[in-house]
């Protein structure tokens, strides 16, 4: 894992995310995400960058860690799936969506639902595909090793209410879900990033 100071000498730095914990390059489009490991406390930092000029495009911040983000084809959002065991019984989350021209969040999952979201993935303009823990582990250990996958379609997801997936919407098959390791989120987070920057020595992403 690079230190603060050879992210220095690389030429990359992010002021407003801290050590990056996810990065997920947009596919077919001059976009990068990158989330912030989270802070006990404190809320964790999304930003989205141009691939080309490294200029800041979106910020967000959200109550939870990010464990998934994912750009849905051919649409101006991010989305972004979080959470954290609650330490007692259930899997707090949020999964939201950042619109990039507006900047503006949706919170998606309706209130009092308690879903980890563990991986995204945009399949098409109008399905995304949800990867969640279980809602509790009430007499179930394995709560905290599996998760279940549900594909959620919507016409248009820019359109999407507040609040309006449900536990149907988010009900899907049971399968192995290992956790990631968070020292080795954040090697697989800096390698991402040197790949995404390149040869591009001195280069310098610009944020806040």
């Amino acid at each position: 894992m690079a230190s603060s100071n050879e992210r220095a000498r690389d030429g990359w730095s992010f002021p407003e995310i801290g050590e990056p914990f996810l990065v997920v390059r947009g596919e077919r489009r001059d976009l990068f995400a990158v989330a912030g490991t989270h802070v006990h406390g404190s809320t964790t930092p999304t930003a989205v960058y141009s691939t080309t000029t490294l200029t800041r495009r979106a910020l967000m911040r959200s109550r939870f860690p990010v464990h998934a983000m994912a750009f849905p084809p051919r649409l101006p959002l991010l989305a972004v799936g979080t959470g954290q065991y609650d330490g007692g019984y259930f899997f707090e989350c949020e999964l939201l969506l950042l619109h990039l021209k507006t900047g503006t969040v949706t919170s998606l999952i309706e209130h009092d639902f308690g879903r980890q979201v563990l991986g995204l993935e945009g399949l098409d303009e109008q399905s995304l595909r949800v990867f969640m823990a279980p809602p509790d582990d009430w007499q179930d250990e394995a709560a905290h090793t599996d998760g279940h996958i549900a594909v959620v379609h919507r016409t248009d997801w820019t359109a999407v209410p507040a609040a309006s997936l449900n536990s149907q919407d988010l009900a899907g098959p049971r399968t192995s879900a290992p956790r990631a390791d968070t020292p080795e989120a954040v090697q697989r987070a800096a390698a991402a990033i040197r790949s995404i920057l390149g040869s591009r020595p001195g280069a310098r992403l610009e944020g806040l």
